[in-house]
């Protein structure tokens, strides 16, 4: 359990319940898109992640509906956007999450460490990684079969060339050996950079964004050489140019991802208030009853539309987790496939004949689709239990398409936390930049591709918790 010894915020506990929904809906009414706002600053761009919100939309919130001191919790975490935001204006952050990648990610962009301290150190293990490469191949070598299970090492064989695995493992032992924490996190999250990114880092992916990788066909080295596949006569057909790609060496990226992320690093000495940030599930979470001032989170689509673990085992095999165990893990996040063993509830009316609907197309898609409502419902009662009265959760969803049906997830999320005593005064809308935003699907609209039918907006849902004696 969290403890949380805080004193509540008395500045406006004597607003009635209506002018605070009305301020909740009129936030959620103006431009949630950001568009045109830089959202690289502070330490947002250390990682790319799939389908992350601007750090716009939570500041927004956060700085509205709280004061300094205050609790802010995201109980699915994610990158850890909600987290920074809130240690950037004072406030005290909680953030849980179950994915591995997802808990380095946050912890890494809200922990100050000395800048020169990590020049040196980043300075220092390129160059004992350059000397492994130049001088002691035999040992990366030997190091490498030694370093996979045999599922794991058949999952790196098919994705890395072996001039890249050396690269890599000269880089992840020298990181290995740093001491500190905190330092040791920075490099480890620099190492994961390199490797999942949009346009699929050192691996021989096309696109870690897309839910299903793709291996290209024809990879090439800086200098025009084919290292991977066989060389095709219509190379330069727009065809065959999408599933070619040029492979950068794994050390330079490494070294050009340090400079990038210094720029970003937190300071130490600001004597700004450090987040909490563990494993924890949603559906259950450690924290007291109205312990928590404001809910700023995003939970995953429905059926895992975006499969986080798809992409994240491609730098998480590499730090020491196997490709099994990762793919046990995708069976316990919210939004799964896999129904058996599942503890379904009962669900508001709306979103059973939403389910209902869903069943008589396809009964496995229903039950699936069940399942995610039913792990959802959890969560807002869970949300709904640690929240202060006269406080918001703000709930960033998209929708999903199963077998041509719109799930309405933004509807049925609302009707379940009405069943749960919530209010929700308004659910704002925001169009997503798709050339800003890492997603598995083409910048343009196709009306007959049913992921891109569900990833072009987003809801911004505001459940309200009511004060005690007033209802909705």
């Amino acid at each position: 359990m969290v403890q949380l010894s805080l004193p509540l915020n008395l500045t406006d506990q004597t607003e009635p319940d209506e002018l605070r929904r009305r301020r909740l809906a009129s936030l959620l009414s103006e431009d949630l898109d950001f568009h045109s706002q830089d959202s690289q600053y502070a330490s947002h761009n250390f990682h790319s992640f799939p389908a992350k919100f601007p750090p716009q939309l939570p500041r927004k919130f956060i700085a509205a509906l709280t004061e300094p001191n205050d609790v802010i919790l995201d109980p699915m975490v994610g990158s850890g956007t909600t987290l920074l935001e809130t240690y950037l204006l004072d406030r005290r952050g909680i953030g849980f999450d179950i994915d591995p990648l997802a808990l380095l990610i946050s912890k890494v962009k809200v922990t100050p460490l000395d800048v020169l301290e990590v020049i040196q150190t980043g300075h220092s293990l390129l160059q004992r990684a350059t000397d492994a490469l130049e001088a002691r191949c035999d040992v990366l070598e030997q190091a490498l079969e030694k370093r996979f299970d045999a599922k794991t090492r058949q999952f790196i064989d098919h994705w890395f060339t072996r001039t890249t695995q050396l690269e890599l493992s000269a880089l992840i032992m020298e990181i290995e050996q740093i001491r500190d924490p905190g330092l040791r996190a920075f490099f480890e999250l620099a190492f994961s950079a390199i490797i999942i990114t949009k346009s699929g880092g050192v691996s021989l992916a096309l696109d870690l964004g897309h839910t299903r990788p793709h291996r290209a066909k024809v990879v090439m080295s800086k200098s025009g050489n084919i290292v991977f596949g066989q060389d095709q006569p219509d190379r330069t057909s727009p065809r065959m140019k999408v599933h070619t790609k040029t492979l950068r060496p794994a050390l330079g990226e490494f070294e050009k991802r340090i400079q990038q992320n210094v720029r970003g690093l937190l300071e130490p000495g600001s004597g700004k208030i450090q987040p909490t940030i563990a494993h924890g599930n949603t559906q259950f979470l450690p924290l007291a009853d109205a312990s928590v001032d404001l809910i700023v989170t995003s939970p995953p689509y429905a059926s895992n539309a975006i499969d986080y673990m798809r992409a994240h085992k491609f730098s998480l095999a590499w730090l020491g987790y196997a490709i099994e165990d990762l793919s046990q893990k995708r069976n316990d996040y919210i939004g799964g496939e896999a129904v058996t063993e599942v503890a379904f509830e009962p669900l508001s009316t709306f979103t059973a004949n939403v389910v209902e609907d869903v069943v008589k197309r396809d009964e496995k898609k229903g039950r699936i689709l069940h399942r995610y409502y039913s792990e959802m419902t959890r969560a807002l009662r869970e949300m709904f239990r640690v929240l202060k009265p006269g406080r918001a959760a703000i709930v960033v969803v998209g929708s999903s398409v199963m077998r041509g049906r719109d799930t309405e997830t933004h509807r049925c999320l609302a009707d379940i936390g009405r069943s749960l005593g919530f209010d929700v005064p308004k659910i704002g809308v925001r169009n997503l930049d798709r050339d800003r935003r890492m997603l598995p699907a083409g910048s343009e609209l196709n009306l007959s591709s049913q992921i891109q039918q569900r990833m072009h907006a987003e809801y911004v849902i505001g459940f309200y918790k009511p004060q005690v004696g007033e209802s909705p």
